[in-house]
């Protein structure tokens, strides 16, 4: 135990194999798919999702343990292209050398751009390197297509308290000079907010300060001390940052200026990069309140462009301005919901023509072909409006997608379609 109190808390309580592993019973659990995969030697190459400090790397290491494969370890934040080809040669190594097997964890993956990213798919199509990515982000936004492809993707959550509590004990444990009061126990784990690595580095400032103060047991006041510089309940990537933007983002669609406020206020002040903040106020402006007020898009994309201009912490105003108007502005997902549906009745549709009448006739052979014929000249007719008239394909019925609310400027926008719609009806009965 003299060794344990003279090694890195970290270092110590590094799992060594997968039942070391805290937390993640999703994936780790007994019979569970990553679990199962890692015992059986069956690896396929993967993405591991999840915020910081949930063991993205520990899963990588252990991996690599169980399966006596090389280890090796790239941050996208610190490599470039010149560290991917020292790796594949190390790989390419131990392949031919040791005959051993390499688990690449490159760590931050989605910092790498495309072109960084593809360099690793013919090794990984060719067996050389099983891939392990870690990221913050959203995978399916921030991974290339064609090397999401080729891997599992692994959502990894925040530890829960059960999995902390096991943490501090374990730690504990191991320095086992001392001991700590439950208060305090309870304060770490608020502080920690699901992350690991932050639990460690916290309990490790702990145990140094008790011992600074010559006391066994650590108390809340300890804590305390330790915690001047508060940790935030947020983190740039992970649960919590979709969380939060869904919060925002359902506030603002229920009208209620603030409650959307303050989430947007938690995020900028847990370190959320404003302008993404900024797209996606724009997202909700097109989302959410569409053509029932289209000034609330252009305020929005305004509200962007004065960011850009001014920086922090001006430009923050502009921001909360628009998330205030976006709040209170009449709310329409007609648009929206007419947008997924053409969508959708498109990609089940058969190809059809565009219809003489519609088609443009630039040259003589295509006036010959009566391309243009019997088109009838909107601007032209009664009221700008050619009564009647068929858009659609021949042998297609037309379809109503686009279907406006009764608020905002979408009432007026449906009252002009109800008019339009008596002017087809008196044409038919003329016709």
């Amino acid at each position: 135990m003299d060794d344990n109190q003279e090694q890195p808390l970290a270092e110590l309580l590094r799992p060594k194999n997968v039942n070391d592993i805290i937390g993640q019973s999703e994936l780790m659990g007994e019979g569970q798919p990553l679990k199962v995969a890692i015992e059986s030697g069956n690896l396929p190459s993967m993405i591991l999702w999840g915020p910081p400090g949930v063991g993205k790397t520990t899963i990588a290491r252990v991996i690599a343990n169980t399966s006596e494969s090389e280890f090796l370890s790239v941050s996208a934040v610190l490599s470039g292209v010149k560290e991917i080809r020292e790796a594949i040669e190390r790989a390419k190594y131990a392949k031919d050398q040791q005959n051993k097997k390499t688990i690449l964890f490159v760590d931050e993956v989605h910092r790498f751009n495309k072109s960084q990213q593809d360099a690793f798919l013919p090794h990984i199509e060719s067996g050389l390197i099983i891939f392990v990515g870690a990221t913050t982000e959203n995978p399916s936004f921030e991974v290339n297509s064609a090397l999401l492809s080729r891997c599992q993707s692994y959502l990894l959550k925040a530890l829960n308290t059960e999995d902390l509590l096991l943490i501090i004990d374990r730690a504990l444990s191991y320095k086992n000079s001392h001991s700590m009061e439950q208060e305090a126990k309870l304060m770490l784990l608020n502080y920690a907010s699901g992350d690991a690595r932050r639990l460690i580095n916290l309990i490790e400032m702990a145990i140094n300060r008790s011992k600074v103060d010559g006391k066994k047991e650590i108390s809340q006041d300890v804590v305390k001390k330790i915690l001047t510089d508060k940790a935030r309940r947020f983190d740039k990537g992970g649960d919590q940052f979709y969380d939060q933007i869904s919060a925002l983002h359902k506030s603002v669609r229920g009208s209620d200026p603030d409650a959307s406020l303050y989430w947007f206020f938690r995020m900028l002040d847990g370190g959320a990069d404003p302008l993404y903040l900024a797209r996606r106020i724009v997202r909700i402006a097109v989302e959410d309140i569409g053509l029932a007020d289209p000034r609330a898009q252009t305020m929005a994309l305004e509200a962007y462009q004065i960011y850009e201009r001014l920086g922090h912490p001006e430009g923050e105003l502009a921001l909360s301005n628009a998330v205030i108007y976006l709040a209170m502005a009449a709310k329409s997902n007609s648009a929206y919901v007419a947008y997924n549906d053409v969508k959708a009745f498109i990609k089940n549709q058969n190809h059809h023509d565009v219809p003489i009448h519609l088609r443009n006739a630039p040259t003589k052979l295509m006036n010959d072909l009566n391309y243009g014929k019997e088109y009838r000249y909107a601007h032209n007719e009664p009221n700008g409006y050619a009564a009647g008239e068929k858009y659609f394909p021949d042998e297609l019925d037309p379809v109503k997608f686009f279907k406006p609310t009764e608020r905002g400027l979408e009432k007026k926008i449906s009252e002009k379609q109800e008019f339009l719609e008596s002017l087809d009806k008196e044409y038919k009965k003329r016709k």
